[in-house]
């Protein structure tokens, strides 16, 4: 039987990212499991490439605060440029209630260590982000230090330096149980190319986080949720160093990546498979309509519908990520449940979770608020997420 002292199950941006802190620490050997015949094809490969420190609680915006301390080494450490671009976010508000809760935020934000995030009034936006309809806005708050990065330049940038200090991938082998030593404990991961012994084991599995851990026992209180991304053809009218520009009204945000415009509304959809990934025509007619009416150049685009998809949240019921050491299951760590920050953070939960499984607890920031345990303790995370 083969072996590994950490097996970790995804081999997404999170999973990579943890293997090559495990990697880095000196832990091996560590082996990444991953169902589909190459990294990323889950939900790193359709991420939209945002990245904030713009959130409504302290622990999210000390994660992105590390996140972007090691984006800004990670070209240096991992020799691949993970692309990020500080272009800004901007949130608007079109009531004082809204206005009132992006200014509440600011603070926390400010408490935890983002001090570059201002308010702005209507007249400002329009300097920000001259394209957008300041009609009826009553102001909103700018981070020039948020922007954009490449999702999957980043994972290559964990995959190939975890390669290079030992970690092996396996691909088309996705964990199709465990097998136990006694109560609580994992021997063995299953895969259909035959088992792996594991010291620990991580659960990296993004969306299908929950029926992984149900091969465990464990009922893990962690959803997939369809995104849906409209995307146009060619737009010059909108400089592709625009700021991801965010109505609080509705959510609706959109971005310009590669020539092109993205259009972001989120809903809930009414589907049977909560897996299912397509793109619904009436949702495309509704973030059609929303922003041609935000951004009245946009009446000038059109989508290029073969270009459009969706893709996977994994959601908490807090909004904020499961990290670390599994109830009931003493080897089984979790790394679950961003809820749509997953890419944007993987550098510090990486880096984290390598420090609970070999240190015994995160060292670089209090991961307290995130232990998995918190929702059986009835101590979820409080604070609004903004989106």
């Amino acid at each position: 039987m083969r072996s590994a002292e950490v097996v970790v199950i995804g081999a997404g941006v999170i999973g990579a990212s943890v293997a090559y802190h495990l990697a880095q620490k000196g832990c091996g050997p560590v082996l990444v499991l991953e169902r589909n015949r190459a990294p990323g094809r889950g939900s790193t490969g359709k991420a939209t490439g945002g990245f904030r420190a713009q959130f409504g609680s302290e622990t999210n915006v000390r994660l992105s605060l590390l996140a972007r301390d090691k984006l800004l080494r990670f070209e240096e450490e991992l020799e691949v440029d993970p692309g990020y671009r500080p272009c800004g976010y901007l949130f608007l508000a079109d009531d004082e209630a809204q206005f009132a809760a992006l200014r509440e935020a600011r603070e926390i934000q400010t408490e935890a260590g983002l001090g570059e995030a201002r308010e702005v009034g209507p007249s400002d936006v329009k300097g920000i982000n001259p394209a957008v309809r300041a009609d009826g806005l009553v102001g909103g708050v700018f981070c020039r230090t948020d922007g954009f990065i490449q999702p999957m330049e980043i994972l290559r940038g964990y995959v190939e330096a975890a390669e290079r200090l030992g970690v092996g991938f396996e691909y088309g082998a996705g964990c199709e149980g465990f097998e136990f030593d006694g109560p609580g404990r994992i021997s063995a991961v299953r895969t259909r190319s035959g088992d792996v012994a594991s010291g620990s084991v991580v659960n990296a599995a993004g969306a299908w986080a929950a029926p992984v851990a149900r091969e465990a026992g464990l009922e893990l209180p962690v959803e997939p949720l369809r995104r849906q991304v409209a995307i146009t053809h060619p737009f010059e009218a909108l400089p592709e160093d625009m700021p991801m520009t965010v109505f609080v009204e509705d959510g609706f945000h959109l971005r310009v990546r590669d020539g092109r415009v993205m259009l972001l509304l989120p809903d809930k959809p009414d589907v049977a498979d909560p897996l299912e990934g397509s793109v619904e025509e009436a949702w495309l007619g509704s973030v059609v309509e929303t922003a041609r009416q935000r951004v009245p150049c946009l009446k000038d685009a059109s989508i290029d519908r073969e270009k459009c998809w969706a893709g996977l949240y994994e959601m908490s019921p807090d909004g904020h990520a499961l990290l670390g050491r599994a109830p009931e299951t003493e080897n089984l760590y979790l790394a679950n449940g961003s809820s749509g920050h997953g890419v944007m953070h993987a550098p510090a939960l990486g880096q984290l979770l390598a420090e609970i499984i070999v240190d015994g607890a995160a060292s670089t920031l209090d991961a307290h608020p995130l232990r998995p345990s918190r929702f059986a303790e009835d101590e979820p995370n409080l604070a609004p997420t903004l989106l």
